[in-house]
């Protein structure tokens, strides 16, 4: 008896939500993604310049992130996150009815609003509602859990799509469908969690987190080369099809699943520092062979390992839980969220029109952006706490410096 209470309270725990919201999203955003530049190419004719557009306006959103506050001062951040997963879906699902850049732009731009906001909730909450102790590792398990409702998905669309041959406009009402289920699921399972320090609704800006605020600056422009640009070199130059694109995703998803709980008990083992360090020295690699490759193979590998470093990005979150005040997480989510885009919304359109005549300086940018983030890397301390941010300010009293 026992073990079947303790088993239905962890079913209704914070922590349980947070798992299965991490599955609505991918359900919507994995498969968005995957159609996506085939969709594009294939229907809707687009260039290297109309994706780099369309991924611009898809960055707005999340440049808009700080607005969340204000959200936040008139319904809870469990019901915001709720909302925003539902707008996701329903903007993935009406995607395939739009195959034109008009239509995409706008569909984009209403799944955006909804993964944007889900995001700022989500980080705000899981920053909240997970221990600082074991952070890292639940984390890790929500990633790699994630990972398996993309692992479905991917699955989905190789059936789907290759032996049933159902048409763009039903897969993407499949899967933005499904997203909506499980959101109505989860807003009639799961109770209002109580907040433990209540959080300021306001906008939140403190000199002693600059050096997260430029990691996460560092972050959006470099997270871009890979979503807009290292994406569409496997369907433009490589030829690679929807199909061949999901068998990517598996690989990744697969990794993802087995790496991350891994990587996050080696964070609390070894530190943020360290995590980020060699996430960093690896895109510089990964992104400098980007600009040279020319057989397939090897483009398909270095895309593989580009996705496997994103797990380590969890350092990131839990240097910024163990240096902030606990009434900061919502605004200071929503503000990292804005600055994480500043870069985001320019770099797509700009860098389109640089690859149309040099695809090669794109992900040389990119391995610079990967440098400038292994700089600021090395400014974290081996122990971060309030009052001990960076190596460059007073140290506190900690053992192993």
């Amino acid at each position: 008896m026992s073990i079947f209470v303790k088993h239905r309270a962890f079913l209704r725990s914070p922590y349980f939500m947070l798992i299965l919201m991490a599955i609505a999203m991918q359900l919507s955003f994995a498969s968005w993604q995957n159609f996506l530049n085939n969709f594009a190419h294939d229907r809707a004719a687009f260039t290297g310049a109309d994706m780099g557009l369309l991924q611009s306006i898809r960055e707005i959103p999340g440049f808009l992130a700080f607005t969340a506050v204000f959200v936040l001062l008139l319904l809870r951040e469990q019901t915001f996150a709720l909302i925003s997963l539902a707008l996701l879906g329903l903007g993935v699902a009406v995607t395939g009815y739009f195959p034109s850049l008009t239509g995409l732009l706008i569909t984009t731009f209403i799944m955006s609003v909804g993964f944007h906001y889900y995001e700022t909730m989500n980080q705000s909450l899981q920053l909240q509602w997970l221990p600082k102790e074991t952070a890292p590792r639940q984390l890790g398990v929500i990633l790699a859990v994630g990972s398996f409702g993309q692992l479905m998905v991917f699955g989905l669309i190789i059936w789907l799509y290759q032996w049933a041959e159902l048409p763009y406009t039903t897969l993407f009402a499949i899967f933005g469908g499904l997203t909506l289920a499980l959101v109505a699921f989860m807003v009639f399972w799961f109770p209002q969690f109580k907040e433990e320090v209540p959080q300021i609704n306001k906008i939140v800006l403190r000199k002693r987190y600059w050096l997260y605020y430029a990691l996460t600056f560092m972050s959006g422009a470099r997270r871009q080369i890979f979503v807009v640009f290292a994406a569409w070199m496997m369907v433009e130059k490589f030829g690679f099809e929807v199909h061949e694109v999901s068998i990517l995703f598996l690989i990744n998803v697969a990794f993802n699943m087995y790496f991350a709980p891994k990587i996050g008990a080696a964070i609390i083992r070894f530190g943020e520092r360290t995590a980020l360090t060699i996430e960093y020295i690896g895109l510089i690699l990964v992104f400098t062979a980007y600009a040279f490759v020319n057989d397939p193979i090897l483009g398909a590998s270095l895309y593989v390992i580009d996705h496997f470093f994103f797990a380590l990005a969890i350092a990131l979150k839990t240097y910024f839980q163990k240096i902030a005040d606990p009434r900061d997480m919502a605004p200071t989510a929503s503000v990292a969220f804005t600055i994480n885009h500043i870069a985001a919304v320019v770099i797509p359109v700009v860098f389109g029109l640089i690859w149309i005549t040099n695809p090669a300086a794109v992900f040389l940018a990119g391995a610079g952006f990967a440098f400038i983030s292994l700089l600021l890397a090395r400014l974290i301390p081996r122990h971060p706490m309030e009052g001990h941010e960076t190596v460059l300010g007073k140290k506190a009293v900690v053992v192993g410096e």
